[in-house]
């Protein structure tokens, strides 16, 4: 059977040396490149690929905001990540945003076509040297957040607090000023916040101040 790939990267020169590496395989077919994760989801809805071979630092919308949006609105549509970066946080959140497969950039052709192979048959897909973060995040005691944050809201709500813009806030974490946006706006739905200056007071109040 043939594979539906959906490649998601914002350098044209990876876009286009995926495509040609993938090209080459005789059972996957790219449908399709975005830039950016927004441009990503747009495809994904209108392509429908089997899998979208996603990058995570993207302008605009990132990977993990992207692979979040596509498991909410298109679970059929599954998720492999090819990222340079294999740290604990990149690893983590792009698993809870949905992903079904997490590789790095020195995967070679062989490597990427095994693992949406065995993501196309329901499974999953970890690149060895990322799968120790998942161990050790399971040997990790469950942080318990108010009011529903994750992880990665609480976050953005303690940079909040400590006064940088959105913008900062997006340097800091290696995401787009639009996943900025986006995370504010969920984490202050959740806390009832009207303003900056309410999410400030809360996060004292809750010992969300100081996650830098």
């Amino acid at each position: 059977m043939t594979i539906r790939v959906l490649l998601a990267d914002d350098q044209r020169v990876v876009r286009e040396g995926l495509a040609l590496v993938l090209g080459l395989l005789p059972d996957v077919e790219v449908v399709g490149a975005a830039a950016d994760g927004q441009e990503a989801v747009e495809l994904a809805t209108r392509l429908k690929p089997d899998i979208v071979l996603m990058d995570l630092r993207m302008p605009r919308c990132d990977g993990v905001e992207a692979t979040r949006l596509l498991a909410r609105d298109m679970p059929e549509v599954r998720v492999v990540v090819l990222t340079t970066y294999s740290d604990d946080r990149s690893v983590l959140d792009a698993l809870r945003a949905g992903a079904r497969g997490y590789l790095t950039k020195e995967a070679g052709g062989d490597e990427i076509s095994e693992a949406l192979r065995r993501v196309l048959e329901d499974g999953a897909a970890l690149d060895p040297a990322v799968q120790h973060h998942v161990l050790n995040a399971l040997a990790k005691p469950v942080e318990r957040l108010p009011d529903g944050l994750t992880p990665r809201e609480a976050e953005v709500l303690g940079l909040v607090a400590a006064g940088l813009s959105n913008a900062e806030i997006a340097g800091r974490l290696f995401i787009s000023e639009g996943t900025v946006k986006s995370h504010i706006n969920h984490l202050f739905a959740k806390i009832d916040a009207r303003d900056r200056a309410q999410a400030v007071a809360y996060a004292y109040r809750h010992g969300l101040a100081d996650r830098r």
